[in-house]
């Protein structure tokens, strides 16, 4: 059966992925009507978290916030799909770093570097990052139930050589690079909230105090890490912008915690700026205190 849904889906993502994009970002549109009005996807969810998250905007704000939000949650999901097709020179031009110098001067120094995102603005294209650098590029990634579209995520964020690898083989793969002197850009969207038995640190976030994840902070300690803030602006529809932020150059001389804060501090200031354009659909604020 899963088979069956993919053989059936794969030619329908494949033409997707090659429209024009005047007509890819309409076809978005409709889409939009469908998951908003049709068929209410996670709506709930988002409103408790814009309410929690922003009280100090009236109900019509954050309906704004909210609309907003699911064009932009359409049209990620097709930018994604338009990965499989989209040259390196049309995915260059969307797709800009504005300081690409700072990770040049990291890498120098010899170590691998833990690069932090977040569920805003343009996650997927993060991706390009790893035509313009030496360090190999490894993304972490929550597999999917369905093997076949498994892979098909795999082989459209492994586009430009980016070795995508599961969570649960994380630290055995750092470790032996490690031991292999495989210098690597680690990337990870962190923002997510940790399952209830992996709680071990709780951080303010939009004025809620919530668990945290703590992982590449460690990880970074641990293997002595370069640590940075991918910050991800989105300039227009269909263009980013990607701004690295360092947060430590040397993990293991800052108390514990403190990388994790610096971080929570940035993916705060890029909500702030434009609430529109982060993830509200996940149950980021289900454990909270």
């Amino acid at each position: 059966m899963q088979f069956l849904v993919f053989i059936i889906a794969f030619p329908i993502l494949w033409l997707i992925s090659i429209l024009p994009f005047r007509i890819f970002y309409f076809l978005s549109d409709l889409i939009y009507i469908f998951v908003y009005y049709v068929i209410g996807y996670r709506k709930k969810t988002v409103r408790a978290n814009l309410a929690l998250a922003l009280p100090n905007l009236n109900d019509k704000e954050r309906l704004e916030i909210e609309k907003k939000s699911y064009h932009h949650l359409c049209d990620m999901f097709l930018e994604m799909i338009k990965t499989m097709t989209i040259s390196s020179e049309e995915m260059n031009k969307r797709f800009t770093i504005t300081n690409l110098e700072v990770i040049k001067e990291y890498e120098k120094k010899g170590k691998s570097i833990m690069l932090i995102a977040s569920h805003y603005a343009s996650w997927e294209w993060l991706i390009t990052l790893n035509q313009k650098i030496s360090l190999k590029g490894v993304a972490v990634y929550k597999k999917l139930a369905n093997k076949y579209f498994d892979k098909l995520v795999r082989d459209i964020r492994s586009k430009y050589n980016t070795e995508l690898v599961p969570t649960s083989v994380t630290i055995p793969l750092i470790s032996q690079n490690q031991k292999d002197n495989i210098l690597c850009v680690y990337g990870l969207a962190s923002d997510q909230s940790p399952k209830a038995d992996r709680i071990f640190h709780w951080e303010s976030f939009m004025g809620v105090e919530v668990p945290v994840h703590t992982g590449p902070e460690m990880l970074a300690k641990k293997y002595d890490m370069t640590v940075v803030f991918a910050k991800v602006k989105k300039v227009k529809r269909g263009y980013y912008e990607l701004t690295i932020v360092p947060l430590s150059d040397d993990p293991n001389s800052v108390p514990n915690f403190d990388i994790t804060s610096a971080y929570i501090k940035e993916v705060e200031n890029q909500i702030l700026e434009a609430p529109e354009f982060y993830f509200w659909t996940h149950k980021r604020w289900k454990h909270r205190r």
